[in-house]
């Protein structure tokens, strides 16, 4: 008995593999075919696809900012209150050309935070963070020092949005913080070089004293 069950077993593995095969296909025995040729007929004119590149989209191709000789770039720093500024405009108009140089008043709007503390040690702080991490809530530094041991959720350019920022984290869970204001608004003096080229950019280390360590950056 159990040898006639092998022997079927054989002969029915070799009938699938010669159906797979398409070696029956004379007898009208062959598998399905899983082609679907009626899709290549409803394509319309498939040799006309093309992909547009970057440049044909009319979107701007991301490149590095080099700084190549011979060019020019506009900087700026800031702000500087009225003695930094003074100190500004005698340097710059001893030793940079007029129009060279702007100096103009600017302010910085105020910031406001989400905040949450001040906390009665570091160990407090810690613990904090972790019940912040379980709930899957982000924190960033504090700019002012004189809000540690806190921390903040997050920064905004009006009370308005930083109360209505509350309000939803309130949902999720968040229950002593409070909307503070992080900073107030600050106003002084922007320095801006509207045209640094390669004589210029020469000058600006000897600028940097008069600086007051506030850094040189592309202007905004």
């Amino acid at each position: 008995m159990l040898r006639l069950f092998v022997l079927a077993l054989v002969l029915l593995n070799g009938l699938y593999f010669a159906w797979s095969q398409d070696l029956l296909l004379g007898l009208g025995l062959a598998p399905v075919q899983q082609s679907e040729p009626q899709r290549l007929d409803q394509q319309i004119r498939p040799d006309a696809l093309h992909l547009l590149t970057q440049q044909e989209q009319g979107l701007p191709e991301a490149a590095p900012r080099v700084l190549v000789a011979g060019s020019n770039e506009c900087l700026q720093a800031g702000l500087f209150d009225e003695v930094q500024g003074e100190l500004l405009r005698r340097t710059l108009s001893a030793s940079w050309p007029a129009g060279s140089w702007v100096l103009d008043a600017a302010a910085e709007p105020a910031r406001w935070i989400i905040y949450m503390g001040k906390y009665a040690s570091t160990a407090d702080l810690e613990k904090k963070r972790a019940q912040l991490a379980f709930l899957n809530l982000k924190y960033e530094p504090l700019v002012n020092p004189a809000l540690a041991l806190g921390l903040s959720l997050g920064g905004f350019e009006t009370q308005a949005a930083a109360n209505e920022a509350l309000e939803a984290l309130s949902q999720r869970g968040v229950r002593t913080a409070r909307v503070v204001e992080e900073r107030a608004e600050v106003r002084g003096l922007l320095l801006r070089l509207p045209g640094v080229d390669d004589a210029l950019r020469a000058r600006l280390e000897a600028l940097t004293p008069a600086l007051a360590g506030k850094p040189l950056t592309a202007c905004r």
